[in-house]
């Protein structure tokens, strides 16, 4: 007789609770008195995430729909990840909206009624940008200019734009880079992100409502609109399948963070009093999970001994950056509740599950590889 599987939540329960410390109760208790005072008592707490049906977005929709917030979700679905918010539809305060936030009309009537924005959308990544030029002009410069434009003038509280790590380019083996590092974007990917950042720190004083950038590290783990072109991932469904992983400049830095403490973060900025938050920049991720390619490489190989592993050296993507993260650690009190580690076991657990069987079949689902809608 086969042997029944463990079952298994792949997502530890500190990280979908609102694992607020006491110590910021009151903080919290006065920044939700004084939305109240500014939308009604009765006002639902609406957030609308635009490119809430990507990799990170579906996670942010849930944890935020855990914590009683009401969910609208913009998306143009450019990777067929419709199934993305399937899983969502039934839940009386979660909406989705077909769209492209480069239309302004479009984009005016997802602003009704919302209290608060958070901006995930884009082509995210070098390669797709890198391969897709003129579209990641498109959508990553004019488009995000163009819903940045729109946001004026519709009530807003808090405004929250994620942008990237990437941002700090190549740094010395020894620097760590804080907020204040100076930036030294590579890629068309993080120039834009770069302009993108400055222009929506540069309302201060022209608008009402309260924006926070994020510089999120390198996402990994599981979540409904998997992919499999992001390091950790990769590497881990690589060497389970037994494939030969060939990496590229192993002993160059990079952060990373799970897509479920990016989750955790935006909550706890939406939470946090304006005081703390308007107008600032944090790196969003965690010391601990600070690693080199080769440490990755490492961490799974002791999970799978004996995997072939090849490496090569000066490759196209010069980047090496390592990552202090302090700031969001003593401000906003905020520390990754998954290591590296534990992103891999969940997803051995879920590919040896059989959770993501049509992976190859579906590769473009899998990763941000070409456009298609």
């Amino acid at each position: 007789m086969n042997d029944i599987p463990a079952a298994k939540t792949l997502v530890p329960s500190n990280a979908m609770t609102a694992d607020i410390p006491e110590s910021l109760h009151a903080n919290f208790a006065a920044e939700a008195q004084r939305v109240a005072n500014k939308f009604g008592a009765a006002h639902t707490r609406r957030v609308l995430i635009v490119g809430g049906a990507g990799y990170i977005g579906a996670p942010v929709t849930e944890y935020l729909l855990r914590q009683g917030y009401a969910v609208r979700c913009l998306d143009r679905l450019v990777y067929n990840n419709a199934s993305t918010v399937a899983g969502f539809l039934s839940h009386p305060d979660y909406e989705f909206v077909l769209g492209d936030m480069g239309d302004a009309a479009i984009l005016n009537k997802a602003l009704d009624d919302v209290t608060d924005v958070v901006i995930l959308a884009g082509l995210v990544g070098d390669p797709i940008t890198k391969k897709f030029p003129d579209a990641a002009h498109d959508v990553n410069d004019v488009a995000i200019s163009t819903c940045i434009d729109q946001l004026a003038d519709h009530n807003l509280n808090k405004v929250i734009f994620v942008s990237t790590c990437s941002n700090y380019g190549m740094i010395a083996e020894d620097a760590m880079a804080d907020e204040d590092f100076e930036l030294n974007p590579l890629s068309l990917y993080a120039k834009s992100k770069v302009a993108a950042e400055r222009k929506i720190l540069g309302q201060k004083g022209k608008v009402d409502y309260h924006p926070t950038v994020l510089r999120f590290a390198t996402a990994f783990g599981f979540a409904p609109r998997m992919r499999f072109d992001l390091t950790v991932n990769e590497f881990t469904r690589e060497l389970q399948q037994d494939k030969e992983l060939l990496v590229y400049d192993g002993h160059t830095w990079r952060p990373y963070c799970h897509v479920h403490d990016f989750a955790r973060l935006i909550h706890r900025v939406l939470g946090f009093g304006v005081g703390d938050v308007s107008f600032e920049v944090f790196n969003a991720g965690g010391d601990k999970n600070n690693h080199t390619k080769q440490n990755i490489v490492d961490l799974v190989c002791e999970r799978l001994p004996g995997r072939k592993v090849a490496y090569k050296e000066n490759s196209d993507d010069p980047r090496n950056y390592k990552v202090s993260f302090e700031k969001v650690r003593t401000r906003l009190c905020f520390e990754p509740a998954m290591s590296v580690a534990d992103g891999i076991d969940e997803i051995l657990w879920a590919l040896e599950n059989r959770l993501l069987q049509d992976v190859d079949s579906r590769r473009d689902f899998y990763g941000n590889y070409n456009l298609l809608g």
